[in-house]
Order: C-alpha cells, then structure tokens, then sequence
C-alpha cells in the first residue's frame, strides 16, 4: 500500500526574541545575582555567575531568534519564565489553539475536513496535562470522528507519530491521520542557564497522513519506508512531572526543566543518526548521493553540518540541508517539520529526501521520502 504525507501546516507565535534582547535580560540577571552574593563571591564561598552573549550563542548552535508564546515574562530579569495564564476548562487550551491553526493549514493543503480522517495524533515533548489527552481536545475542536492520544518522544516525536500513522492505516484501523506537534519549549527551558537559555522556541506543526488512493493534493511525498531507533541516556533529562508535587523540597529545582550534557550529546547522537540514515538507506537500495534533500532536526547547526557530512561525503548546502533553527530556535519535534513544510513544494517530481529527527531518550527517527505530485 502507498501511503503519502499530502498536507502540512505551521502555527507560528507573534511574538519573537532575538538573540541581543535575550542576552541583555539574562546579563542583567547575572548582574543582579552577583551583587545579592558580593560578599559570598568576595570570600571564595561561590563563583559568581557568568555572562552571555551573540557571539557566544550563534557560534555554538548556530542561533539568531525565536518565536514564543510569551515574551514579556521571559525577557523579565525578575521572572525569566513566560508568563502564560491558566485558561478555565471550558475553554481551548493552549496546546490545542496552536495544534487547531496548524492543523486547518494542513487540513486545507491536503483537501480534507473533519469528515475524511479518523485518527489524530498530539505528538511532542510536553503536554500540559496528564488527561484528558490533548489529542481528544483537538478531534472534537475539528469535528472529528474516530480515535485520538497524545504520545511523547520528545524532540523524535514527530517521525514516530508517523510510523504510527502509516502503522495504522496499514491495518485498516484509520484512512486518514492528522499528526500535530505543538511545542511551548519556552515552558520547560531554564532561562538562568547559561549554557542553554538559548536553545528553544516555541511553534506548532501538523501533517496529514492518507493512502495514496484517497490524495488529491497538489503535493504528495510517498513515505518510501520509516526506521526509528531509542537508546536510554540521561544526557537530556527534565525530571518534571505529576510526582513532583509529592517531595516539595525539591519541586523547583533546575532538573525540574530541561537539563542535559550538550557535549555529550554532540557526541554520542551525531555518530548514532548518521549510522542510523546509512543503514536505512541500504536497506532500501538508495545511495546517499541519490538524495536532494535532507530535513533534520533543528536543533544544532554544527550537529546537521556533520551529520550531512558524513552522509553526502561534502558539507550539505542549505539548499540541500535546509535550516530554520536560526530563525525559529530549536522547537523539539516540529523543527524538521518545519523545515520539511517550508521546502518541500519547490523539488521536482521523483525527488527522494529524508525527514529525520533526534532527540532526548535517546531517540531517533528516519522516513524516507519520494515526491509523487
């Protein structure tokens, strides 16, 4: 059976932070931190913390702005959070809203309604409640009939809500699959870290999933074939969760965020992904030089520099390995969507390129792409 991506769609904030405003918060930050401990520093008893800066942040990810939720709060010295109010029940959560914009634009391309799929996947790194799942808010806010969840992989989980996707509709439980990634980062991103209070942004995105057989869209990728692969590692943690309510003492700590070990990581996932892409393209015959296009996850510029490299035997032109991470920061499972939604339209007919992301877990996902319409 063919199965097909044939519509996408991107939910972007309206509000953005470059670089030099998010450094000039956070100095001054710093600033105030180290006075309140003169004489702490003074004494050898701490070190005083360190400040930021452009230069700092572009050359180690390759980063120049982002879009969030809430700018205010997060450029306030005194907060360093958004500030983003709590909505009654009665009302569309946030995760759903950006979910619920991506998903139309989606819906739209891919010439579908409410009435022609039957399966909707919220897949990324944070959800804002346990239950009810953020999916099940969404089917009923686009007047869908059939079956939804939300499922976490963290910065991987966009391809496997597509291998799930393809997965059922295979099966016959599903014809038509809407798989949404709305990502607030910002919410879960520790802006007194010097060392990655510059990492994320905040976006959604949404595919739709169908047999080849019911697409009428203009553009069609075939999903050639998926391969995904977890490997347990600590390196990128956030220990946040439901439990954490019953040992107050250390509620708030910084492990309660994102943490990880970015050397480490560099490390061990560069060698992992490349690997795993390698081998899945021998599995179905393609040689890396056939490939036009690579969509990687957004997250690094010198990681996707190297995984490129290792790839095409040359290192990739953003024309072959698009980047968006400067513009929109690292948004966890929607960035090789993005990417992917932004230059998918401009390849030739029978162009094959690959959708990969990586992640927290570890976790990574291929899918092998070949453009049809």
């Amino acid at each position: 059976m063919q199965i097909v991506i044939s519509g996408t769609g991107l939910y972007t904030p309206k509000e953005g932070i470059s670089n030099l405003e998010l450094v000039t918060s956070f100095n001054e930050y710093v600033r105030q931190f180290n006075d309140a401990r003169q004489n702490d520093i003074a004494s050898g008893k701490m070190e005083p913390l360190q400040e930021s800066s452009v230069e700092f942040i572009e050359k180690a990810s390759g980063i120049k702005h982002r879009y969030v939720m809430n700018k205010e709060g997060i450029l306030d010295p005194k907060l360093m959070r958004p500030n983003l109010t709590e909505r009654p029940n009665e009302q569309m959560s946030l995760q759903c809203e950006m979910a619920f914009f991506a998903a139309k634009q989606a819906m739209q391309e891919a010439n579908k309604t409410g009435n022609d799929i039957d399966f909707v996947i919220v897949a990324c790194s944070n959800m804002q409640r346990p239950y009810p799942a953020i999916a099940i808010e969404l089917q009923q806010a686009l007047q869908i009939d059939g079956y939804a969840y939300d499922l976490n992989v963290a910065c991987s989980s966009a391809t496997f809500g597509i291998q799930t996707a393809v997965n059922a509709i295979k099966a016959g439980s599903a014809k038509a699959v809407l798989i949404v990634n709305p990502e607030i980062c910002s919410g879960h991103l520790n802006f007194r870290d010097r060392n990655s209070h510059f990492i994320f942004g905040d976006a959604g995105t949404a595919i739709v999933v169908e047999a080849a057989d019911t697409a009428t869209a203009d553009c069609q990728y075939e999903i050639v074939d998926c391969k995904l692969k977890t490997l347990f590692s600590s390196n990128v943690r956030n220990n946040g969760g439901f439990l954490s309510r019953c040992t107050p003492e250390s509620r708030d700590n910084a492990d309660k965020l994102f943490v990880q070990d970015g050397k480490k990581v560099f490390k061990e996932v560069t060698p992992l992904v490349a690997n795993l892409i390698l081998e899945h393209l021998e599995k179905n015959h393609i040689k890396p030089n056939d490939l036009t296009r690579l969509w990687l996850h957004q997250a690094n510029s010198n990681m996707n520099r190297l995984i490129g490299t290792k790839l095409l035997g040359h290192e990739p032109s953003t024309e072959e390995a698009p980047i968006i991470l400067d513009e929109y920061a690292n948004t966890s499972s929607a960035g090789s969507v993005i990417a992917f939604h932004k230059t998918c339209k401009d390849l030739a007919k029978g162009s094959i390129g690959i959708l990969c992301s990586f992640g927290a877990g570890y976790s990574a996902g291929n899918i092998i792409l070949k453009k049809i319409f």
